[in-house]
C-alpha cells in the first residue's frame, strides 16, 4: 500500500514537470451556459438598482426612459456583435488588447492595458465591493455615515473574491453561474410583482407615457445613455478569457447574443416594474430604488431586496475580476508588463500574479474613493477605448482581408457603434467640463512615460530576473506557452 502511494506521489510530480517544462496553459473550463452566465453576470451587478434614478432624471418621461434601456441594449448588443468577429478572429485572451495590438499598433494597445489595469478593473471592483458594503451596513445600526465599516466590507468583499479566482478557474465559473441564478431571481421578483401591480389595475403611472417635464435637451438624453451604459457594463466579458473557452467560435458569439438579448428584455421590464410602483416622482427621491420598491410591493418581506441586490454585485464583480485580470496576463506575454505577471500557478492553473496585482489596486482605489466618482473615473476610461477597439475591426477588414472569419457582422453596425460611443465621450466633456476628465486624460497619457523606456527601448538591465525567481518560488509559478503569431 505504502509503495502504491509513492508510486502515485512520483508520477504526480512527474506530471508536474512535465508541465513545468512545456509551460501550463489556462484551462478550457467555459462552455455555453457558463459564458452566457458571465455575460449575464458580469452585466446584472448594481447597475439596474442605482441607474434607473438618473436615465429618469435626465429624460423625465416614462416612454424616452424606456427608450433609452432599449437603445443601451442595442448599442451593447452591436458591440458584443462586433467583439465576437473580432474574438473568433483573434483567439486571444485580453479582450481589446489583443485586438488594439494588431489593428492600431502597438501603443494604442498598450495605452489600453494600462488604462484597464490602473483605472477600469481596480475601480470596478472598489465600486462593486463599496456597493454590497452600503446595502450590507444598512442591517446595522450606526451614527451617520459609517465610512471605515463600509470600507473594511468592501476590502474583504475583494479579497474573498480573489481568493475564489486564485484557487480554481471551474470554482470562479460555478461560483458566476451561481450568483447569476440568484440575480435572475431578484430581478424575476421585481417584474413579476410589477405585473402583478399593474393586474391589479395600479397602471397611473404608466399613462403618463410623455409628460410636460420631458427633458428637449440632446445632451440631457446623451447623459441619459451614460447612465444607462454603464448599467450595461460587461458586454464584452467572454473576450477577456478566449483561450479559456470551449469551442470559441460557436461559444463566444451565441453566448454574447444569448446574454445580451437577455439582459436587454430584462432591464427594460425591470424599470417597467419601477415606474408602474413608484412613479417618476417615487424612483426620483429614492436612492435604493429596489429596496423601496420591495417595502412599498412585499411589505415586511421587503427585507429580501437588499440582500439580493448584495448577491447581484457580488457575481459582477466576481465577473470583473476574472476577466479583467486576463488583459494585464495578455499584456505581460507581450513583454509590455513585467513578464512574471502572465506566470501560471502550476498547481491551480489560474494567473495568480495578475489577481494579487489587481487586488491591490482595487484595494488602494478604496481609500480615497466613493462610488459616484469611483463610476465616472471608470466611464470616462472605458468608452473611448470600446470605440477604438471597434475601429480596428474596420481597420482589419482591410488588412487582414483574406483571413477566414466565422462570424462576419454588416459593416455598417460597428460603424454606428463607433460613432455613438464617440458622439457619448465628447457630449458631457462639451456639456460640463471638470478637473475629473483632465486627469482620466493624464493617468491614461501616464502610461506613455512607462512605455517608452520600458517597453520600446527595454531599459530595465535585468532587474527584474530577482524579482521574478522570488515570486515563482514563492507561489510556484510557471511561464505560459505561448505563440505571439497564432490569431
Amino acid at each position: 500500500m505504502k509503495n502504491d502511494k509513492q508510486e502515485m506521489l512520483a508520477t504526480k510530480d512527474k506530471k508536474r514537470l512535465s508541465d513545468v517544462r512545456a509551460g501550463v496553459k489556462l484551462k478550457k473550463n467555459i462552455g455555453l451556459v457558463s459564458g452566457t452566465s458571465f455575460v449575464v453576470g458580469s452585466v446584472i451587478g448594481a447597475g439596474i438598482f442605482i441607474t434607473p434614478r438618473g436615465v429618469l432624471k435626465e429624460t423625465r418621461s416614462v416612454g424616452i426612459t424606456l427608450s433609452v434601456w432599449a437603445g443601451a441594449g442595442l448599442l451593447s448588443l452591436l458591440g458584443s456583435l462586433a467583439y465576437a468577429e473580432l474574438g473568433c478572429l483573434i483567439t486571444k485572451s485580453g479582450c481589446d488588447y489583443p485586438y488594439l495590438w494588431r489593428g492600431l499598433g502597438r501603443v494604442i494597445a498598450f495605452l489600453f492595458a494600462w488604462t484597464k489595469i490602473m483605472i477600469m478593473t481596480p475601480s470596478d471592483l472598489a465600486i462593486d465591493g463599496l456597493s454590497i458594503a452600503e446595502h450590507m451596513v444598512t442591517f446595522f445600526d450606526y451614527c451617520g455615515s459609517p465610512k471605515i465599516p463600509s470600507k473594511l466590507i468592501a476590502a474583504l468583499t475583494i479579497l474573498t473574491l480573489a481568493t475564489i479566482n486564485c484557487w480554481d478557474t471551474k470554482l470562479a465559473a460555478s461560483v458566476q453561474v451561481f450568483f447569476t441564478a440568484f440575480k435572475l431571481i431578484a430581478i424575476g421578483i421585481i417584474i413579476v410583482g410589477g405585473f402583478i401591480w399593474i393586474g391589479q389595475g395600479k397602471t397611473h403611472h404608466l399613462t403618463g407615457f410623455t409628460s410636460s417635464a420631458t427633458s428637449e435637451s440632446v445632451s440631457s438624453i446623451s447623459l441619459a445613455f451614460y447612465d444607462a451604459l454603464w448599467a450595461y457594463d460587461g458586454w464584452n466579458t467572454l473576450n477577456y478569457v478566449t483561450e479559456e473557452l470551449k469551442n470559441p467560435y460557436v461559444n463566444l458569439p451565441l453566448a454574447n447574443i444569448f446574454g445580451m438579448a437577455m439582459v436587454t428584455v430584462l432591464y427594460i421590464l425591470a424599470n417597467i416594474s419601477y415606474i408602474a410602483v413608484l412613479g417618476v416622482d417615487g424612483i426620483l427621491e429614492s436612492s435604493t430604488i429596489a429596496v423601496t420598491w420591495g417595502q412599498r410591493v412585499l411589505g415586511p418581506a421587503g427585507i429580501v431586496m437588499p440582500i439580493f441586490v448584495m448577491f447581484s454585485t457580488f457575481g459582477s464583480a466576481n465577473g470583473s475580476m476574472f476577466s479583467g485580470v486576463r488583459t494585464l496576463y495578455a499584456a505581460a506575454r507581450e513583454h509590455q508588463f513585467p513578464e512574471v505577471l502572465s506566470y501560471v500557478s502550476c498547481k491551480r492553473y489560474t494567473p495568480i500574479p495578475c489577481i494579487v496585482f489587481t487586488t491591490t489596486l482595487s484595494l488602494l482605489m478604496l481609500i480615497h474613493g466613493d462610488v459616484e466618482s469611483l463610476i465616472d473615473f471608470f466611464s470616462l476610461a472605458a468608452l473611448p477605448f470600446y470605440a477604438l477597439t471597434t475601429v480596428s475591426l474596420v481597420v482589419l477588414r482591410f488588412t487582414m482581408k483574406d483571413a477566414h472569419r466565422h462570424i462576419k457582422i454588416f459593416l455598417p453596425l460597428p460603424l454606428m457603434f463607433i460613432v455613438c460611443f464617440v458622439y457619448l465621450t465628447i457630449t458631457p466633456i462639451i456639456q460640463d467640463p471638470t478637473f475629473e476628465y483632465l486627469y482620466t486624460f493624464v493617468i491614461i497619457m501616464s502610461g506613455l512615460v512607462v512605455y517608452l523606456p520600458f517597453v520600446h527601448y527595454h531599459i530595465d538591465n535585468g532587474c527584474f530576473k530577482p524579482v521574478t525567481r522570488f515570486i515563482q518560488c514563492l507561489i510556484e509559478v510557471v511561464p505560459s506557452p505561448y505563440d505571439p503569431d497564432n490569431n
